[in-house]
């Protein structure tokens, strides 16, 4: 079982700056790949970011030059710093890993963008 826990989100005016962290806890020896998704309402749930244990990141065009992933694996811990917020940014956004065949969620942390 791997438990992971959100925080960071917020309000924030466009154009401002806010940084998501993940915790993870539980069996953390096998994670790789972890990820952020974000869903707006009416909308479905959508990858914006994901990183390998190395490092490796991967974006969602939309988010590409203004948001970030980032990783400590002696904290076990994962990034999204989010800058130049646009309001079609607004979400909830949730962390991910997944230990085959088990797909694991955070509870969310609602990120709102006013215009």
């Amino acid at each position: 079982q791997v438990q992971l826990v959100e925080s960071g989100g917020g309000l924030v005016q466009a154009g401002g700056s806010l940084r998501l962290t993940c915790a993870a806890s539980g069996s953390i020896f096998s994670i790789g790949v972890m990820a952020w998704y974000r869903q707006a309402p009416g909308k479905q749930r959508e990858l914006v970011a994901a990183i390998g244990r190395v490092g490796s990141a991967n974006y969602v065009d939309s988010v590409k030059g203004r948001f970030t992933i980032s990783r400590d694996n002696a904290k076990n811990t994962v990034y999204l710093q989010m800058n130049s917020l646009k309001p079609e940014d607004t979400a909830v956004y949730y962390c991910n890993t997944v230990q085959t065949p088990y797909v694991y969620w955070g509870q969310g942390t609602q990120v709102t963008v006013a215009s």
